[in-house]
This record gives structure tokens, sequence and C-alpha cells, in this order.
């Protein structure tokens, strides 16, 4: 591993001068001199003399060096019937006039953008455009129900939202514009404009305070791009699932972009001349870092696809997409293979198409279990490679560098350690355990470039979040282990968030959902094995004495409700009535218990239980979930 150690050992103990130098990845209005601000640790800072603007380095600088010819978005709607190459210059067009109309309607560097919208291209020039005037973009995943995004928009406070008068999946036709109506109802913060993107599946009447997308770019003038300091916001995502105010994950301009730059190279082996294809959505931290900026910072292609490639109406849609457009990288979650394996177990939708330009399949989000990387592996004849990180690192903290160093595959683990990224595996005490152990998998600070340097908002959150618990360390929440050969293990979360398709969702707001219903006392809610989702929630419910409701119809009830309170994207639908939940003698739900025996670890009875036979009758409904 000669590159890969040398590149490893360098980030970690010269940080300032590796990172200075895969600085020269990026176009610069003013060059950075200093990489590291550690002056206010552990808020560390990178690049803090350096500005630049992002947008000009996803867009203007190819259309300046003579690749604007080159297709930078392939939109690919099989949900519309519609297909569309949009080449850099055009793209450059289309974001500088909508930059144009937004800085019409007041919004300058620093101010926030609300983006509500599928999968349209219009949704990546509304990221850029906020890009290109400095002003800080917040993408909400349409899955979202009223009153998840009520309170993003109170946190954010945006000067203005930018949404669609619908979405579309194969059955049936999801209304934006009526969500975002209700939601603003249910907020405090009013915004000075909302932007909509009339659909023809679905036309919406305009209020006071709507700007027609079209009509509005009919007249806009393009907008230069605004130069910011590398250690201004570029966007907030936020977690998804949260309860009380929502959790910000501020990602800044200059670590970000010299981050996806060097990622999509050394990561993913990826070239300007590819085409690669992420199939996620632009409101999930993927669609962010891996369908807009490092392929568009790069140079390359990058496909969007609007629908869903898996399952309802095609199986073998992920085939189709890389033989039409050459995909060479195809990044997805294990759950889609899952779903693919299911329903072609003997891959002949594979075999039916053309896939020889296709050299890589990445697979993240959850754990890849190894039956689903050997089917893969066996159908498809490349390196399957899983890859970890989390919506606050951005991108990969343990990966097989297949550009700087292609590495034997282990299936079960991401590989190695990403440079930069100093993993260690400590115990409940902090100290570190030897490989093999397990136990919480911790990064040493400072973090590397692009990873969040706090919460919007919240230094003191994101210090009591992240960084107390392991002082000088990152806490990652995952447990894992190390092997002898230095390859990351990662086995499952230590909180209470549960990944379901690759989508991390907080069971702790699932369970205040289900509390909130009149014939329930108390509730439990746990992620369980399944074998397409990695994980979907159970709730576990003690009926309120004299209730008298068919378990039946309360399950209906309580799924509507998380459907309807959280998103559909929560995908709760079992509840189990049970008489109690086991407890400890001070009335602690022991829930890491159940997730450990829902998980297929068990861990011993804590000797604090108050009645073990509540956890043993509760035992059978946290098997695991299959079929």
């Amino acid at each position: 591993m000669t590159a890969y150690q040398d590149a490893y050992r360098q980030s970690l103990a010269d940080p300032e001068a590796f990172w200075l130098r895969e600085a020269g990845r990026i176009d610069w209005v003013q060059a950075p001199t200093q990489a590291l601000d550690d002056t206010a640790a552990p808020l560390y800072r990178w690049f803090p003399d350096g500005t630049l603007n992002t947008c000009a380095n996803a867009v203007d600088r190819h259309v300046a060096a003579g690749r604007g010819d080159r297709v930078a978005i392939h939109y690919d709607s099989p949900v519309t019937g519609e297909a569309r190459a949009i080449t850099y210059v055009e793209l450059l067009d289309l974001v500088g006039r909508f930059a144009g109309v937004l800085a019409g309607l007041g919004v300058r560097a620093g101010e926030r953008v609300l983006v509500y919208m599928p999968m349209v291209p219009e949704a990546v020039v509304a990221m850029l455009a906020c890009a290109r005037l400095g002003a800080v973009h917040s993408v909400v995943f349409g899955g979202f129900a009223p009153a998840e995004l009520a309170v993003r928009i109170d946190d954010a406070r945006p000067t203005a939202i930018v949404t669609a008068s619908c979405g579309i999946e194969p059955n049936r036709v999801v209304p934006y514009k009526p969500l975002l109506d209700e939601a603003l109802a249910l907020a405090t913060h009013q915004p000075a404009a909302t932007v909509v993107l009339e659909r023809p599946q679905s036309q919406v009447a305009l209020g006071e305070r709507d700007v027609d997308w079209d009509a509005a770019m009919s007249t806009a003038e393009p907008h230069p791009p605004v130069p910011v300091a590398a250690t201004d916001p570029l966007y907030v995502l936020y977690t998804s699932g949260t309860t009380g105010r929502p959790k910000g994950v501020v990602r800044d301009n200059g670590g970000h972009a010299v981050a996806m730059a060097w990622s999509f190279d050394a990561v993913y082996g990826m070239t300007p001349d590819d085409t690669w294809w992420a199939a996620s959505d632009v409101g999930w931290v993927v669609g962010h870092s891996y369908i807009v900026y490092a392929p568009l910072i790069s140079g390359a292609t990058t496909v969007l696809y609007e629908g869903k490639p898996v399952g309802t109406p095609d199986a073998g849609a992920f085939w189709r997409v890389v033989a039409d457009y050459g995909v060479a990288g195809l990044f997805t979650a294990p759950t889609a293979i899952r779903a693919i394996k299911r329903e072609d177990p003997d891959g002949a939708l594979v075999a039916g198409h053309d896939l020889s330009t296709l050299r890589t399949l990445f697979l993240a989000g959850e754990r890849l279990d190894p039956d689903t990387y050997h089917w893969a592996a066996e159908r498809l004849g490349i390196p399957i490679v899983d890859n970890w990180w989390q919506t606050e690192t951005g991108w990969p903290i343990a990966a097989n560098l297949r550009g700087l160093q292609p590495m034997p595959i282990k299936p079960g683990s991401p590989t190695v350690p990403v440079p930069g990224y100093d993993i260690r595996i400590v115990d409940a005490e902090g100290i570190e355990v030897p490989p093999g152990q397990d136990g919480s998998i911790v990064i040493r600070l400072p973090l590397p470039p692009g990873t969040l340097p706090t919460l919007w908002g919240d230094d003191d959150r994101f210090v009591d979040s992240y960084l107390r618990a392991f002082p000088g360390y990152y806490t990652t929440g995952d447990g894992g282990y190390l092997d002898d050969d230095g390859y990351v293990f990662v086995m499952g979360r230590t909180d209470d968030v549960i990944n379901v398709a690759g989508h991390r969702l907080s069971t702790g707001s699932m369970e205040a959902v289900v509390a909130s219903h009149p014939m329930v006392a108390e509730c439990a809610v746990i992620g369980v094995h399944d074998d397409l989702k990695g994980q979907v929630p159970r709730a576990f419910v003690v009926l309120k004495a004299g209730a008298g409701i068919d378990p039946a119809e309360l399950e209906r009830q309580v799924v509507a409700a998380v459907r309807s309170q959280i998103g559909p994207v929560a995908a709760l639908k079992e509840v189990v009535v049970v008489p109690g939940l086991p407890k400890t003698r001070s009335g602690k739900i022991l829930r890491r218990t159940m997730r450990g025996i829902a998980d297929g670890r068990p861990e011993p009875t804590p000797s604090t239980i108050e009645d073990p036979g509540v956890l043993e009758a509760i035992t059978p409904f946290l098997a695991p979930r299959s079929g």
C-alpha cells in the first residue's frame, strides 16, 4: 500500500503541506497560504485566507478552458418520459440567469435560500445559483411532511424559497407547492418570495409572494460569481428526523471544494472525461456531494435521474441508464442492489445491457452485507466497493481508494481510513482497543477539509453532540473494529439513529409521534434488520389501561401519523402491542439492549433490569424482518 500509506501518513503528520498541495485542484480568487486554522480549536477552519466561488469552479472554469460543449448533466426521467443533455455552456447560462433572479428578489451573500425540489435540473441550477451569489442553500428532501419542513424554515430563516408545483413518482404525483404552503402556515419565519417551477403534471395558483420560474428566467440578466471567503458557508443540510430544533450541518466553501475535487479522483477514480451516476437525491448528502458538486467541480458528466430506478416499473433501469450514457462509476445504496437481486436473482437484466463502460460499483449509506456483495460481483464482473461516511463528513471516512491505489476487497469492510481521517477504536472510557475488538469509532481532531466545521448557529451544540464524549476526538456514533491489516469494519449505530435504505432517521422523532396517540401509554421504536432496506423501524407500544382498540387499527393510525408528521421516508409500518417495556429499576427503557437483540448481537442483560420476564416476552418481536 505504498501510495496509500505515503498519502495517509502525510495527511496526518503534515496536513498543512498535504492539503495546500491539493488546494491546487481549485481555482482561487485569492489562493490560500495557510491550510489549517486551529486558533479556535476544537472549532477548526480550513484555508482561512483563501477566497473563491464554488459555482465558478463547478461551471465557469470549464467553459473558460474550452470544455463548454461537454455534457454537464444527463437528465433522465422515466416518470415523465423526458431526457435532456445540458452542456456546461447551457448550464452556465441557466445558473447565471437564475442567480440574477434570486439577486432581484433580494438574496445577498450569506443569506439563506431553502430549496424544496424534485429531481429536476432546476434543483441543481438553484443550488449552483445560490453558490454563485455567495448565498447559503438549504435543500430539504421532498419526502418530508409540512411539519418537518416548517422547523427547517424557522431555523434557516431563508430570504427566498425555491420549489416546484409537484414531484413525480412512478405511481403518483406529489404536490410540493401545497405541502410548502402548509409548512409556511405552520412556520413563524416567512420568506420574502417563493419561486415556483410549474410542471404540467400539476399546475398551481400562485399567491402574492410567488414568482413563476419560467417568467422570471425569461427576463433575467446573468449575475457574475461573487467571491467569498473559503470559511464562509456554502450550504446547511439538516440531518433527518430530528426532534426539537433541527441539527443543521454546515459545509464551507473552500474545504468542501478541495475535498470534492480530491475525493472524486483519489477515492472514486473518476476523471473529467468520465460519466458518473450517483443514484440518490439532491436532498441527501450524497446528492449534494456526488450528484452536484464533485462531478461538476471535476468537469465530468453527472446523471440526474428522476424516479425510482429499482422496483416499479423496471428493475433493469440501473443497467439501462449505465448503457445509455456510458456510465463509468455507479454509486448507490446496498438496498437498491438487494431490490434488484430480489426481482432478478439470476441477473438476466444485467446480461441484457452493454455495461462495458462501467468500471466500478460503489455502495454506501448502510452496511454492505456479504450476500449482496457477492451477487453483484458475480453478475457485473467488476469491483464492488463499499465506502463509509456521514452527512456530517460530506465525503468518505473509509474507502477503497480506486484513484490513489486500489486495494484488495474484504466483504463487510469499506476498506481503510481515507487520508485526513485519523480513525481510532475506543472503549467506553476512551481507551484504544486492539485490532479485532469492537468499540466506538472515533476520529482524532482535526477533521479534514470538507467536513462540518460546526452546526448552523450553534457551536456549543456541535461540541456537545460530537466532541464532548471523547475529548480530542469526533464521535461518529458508529461502532466497529479495525482488523490486523488496518481495514475498518463498521458494525452499526451506537445511538438512536437507524439506516433505512441508506437514509439516516432518528427513532426518537418517531417515538414522539407514536407517544402522541391517545391510546399509547409508552413506546419504544427500534431499528430491526430487514433483508431489503438494511434496517426498518418497529414500534413497541404499551396501551393505556382500559384502552379498547384493535391492534390492526392502532397500527394503521400510528403509521398514518408518522407518515403525516415525518414523511413516508420514515418507513414505519409495524406496531407491536406489548404488555410492558424492559426497564432499569430507575425507569429507563433498555433501548440499547433491545437494539442488540434486534441486531443479532445480544448484550448481557443489565443487572439493573426491573423485570427480566418483560424482556423475554418481547424478544420474539425483535426478530429480523425478511422478504
